[in-house]
């Protein structure tokens, strides 16, 4: 029994040689140097996050999705390095690693060339803010009230309540047009009169309508003038301001004020008839004028 467990005891100290128990520390150092870069790497990653997160919340006007995001990719881009530090201390080399990542990124990227581009348009809008939720914007052939911004798209919603869901790229490529950006709107009407009704009448009628109105702006004031004297009709302009708000209920209102102070007044308003004439051959002719009630 003595024996067998000598010879037990002789094959383990001819496995346990120097060069073994050296690589059994180095793989231990290894391990333990990979856990504290790991550790490292997940004290600064979450650092450098929040210090970007907290960005949007010491200034109002930054956007929270925006710098959610940025600290998102610094976060995963410092776990990577430390993931590339952790390769290296186990001896595996990390340049043909990263010329597989470089060579799949590319590859990514030109097949999500779309996508990459809505969302470098989509940062591009949270930065500088042309439009925000609850505008009315018209961007290309599209127009609506804007419900939600996102990085890859923006979510309209029409007038007649139908959601659009446009691309960040196809807005930021485009002019964009903010009917809410400012928080007042001049009104611009041109109102036909006949010739033979009384300009200084009209005038005066718009005048008034604008003057009684309480959502008219004094500041800039109300203009009323003379534009041109068209072919069938004498062409007032109507210029006004008014809070954006309540620019299309004044507006509607405005044009049925003219419609019945014009007619309480006798001011005719041209409007296109057509005149059928048969001539002595009998052929029918069709003229077009303009006449006014």
């Amino acid at each position: 029994m003595d024996e067998l467990n000598l010879q037990e005891l002789t094959n383990v100290g001819q496995w346990i040689t120097p060069e073994r128990i050296d690589a059994v520390v180095l793989a231990g150092l290894n391990v333990l140097m990979a856990l504290v870069i790991l550790v490292i790497a997940l004290i600064i990653s979450s650092w450098a996050k929040a210090r970007i997160t907290n960005l949007s919340n010491r200034y109002a006007k930054l956007d929270d999705t925006l710098f959610g995001f940025m600290g998102n990719i610094v976060k995963y881009l410092i776990l990577a390095i430390g993931f590339i530090f952790i390769l290296n201390r186990f001896g595996i080399q990390t340049t043909s690693l990263a010329a597989l990542i470089g060579a799949a990124g590319l590859a990514i990227g030109l097949a999500l060339q779309g996508t990459l581009s809505s969302l470098a348009s989509g940062v591009m809008i949270i930065m500088f803010r042309p439009f925000r939720i609850g505008d009315y914007i018209e961007a290309g052939d599209k127009a609506g009230t804007v419900t939600e911004i996102s990085l890859f798209y923006v979510i309209l919603k029409t007038y007649d309540g139908i959601q659009v869901v446009m691309p960040n790229s196809d807005i930021w490529s485009q002019a964009i047009i903010n009917y809410s950006g400012n928080s007042t709107r001049m009104m611009d009407l041109t109102v036909g009169i006949s010739y033979n009704s009384d300009i200084k009448l009209a005038r005066d009628i718009l005048t008034r309508i604008v003057t009684e109105d309480e959502r008219v702006l004094q500041d800039p004031p109300p203009t009323i003038g003379v534009r041109e004297l068209g072919d069938s009709s004498i062409n007032l302009v109507l210029r006004a301001w008014c809070p954006t708000l309540v620019y299309w209920s004044f507006r509607w209102e405005v044009f049925e004020k003219i419609k019945n102070e014009f007619d309480a007044n006798g001011i005719g308003i041209p409007f296109p008839t057509r005149e059928i004439v048969f001539d002595t051959s009998l052929e029918l002719v069709s003229k077009d004028k303009t006449t006014a009630e």
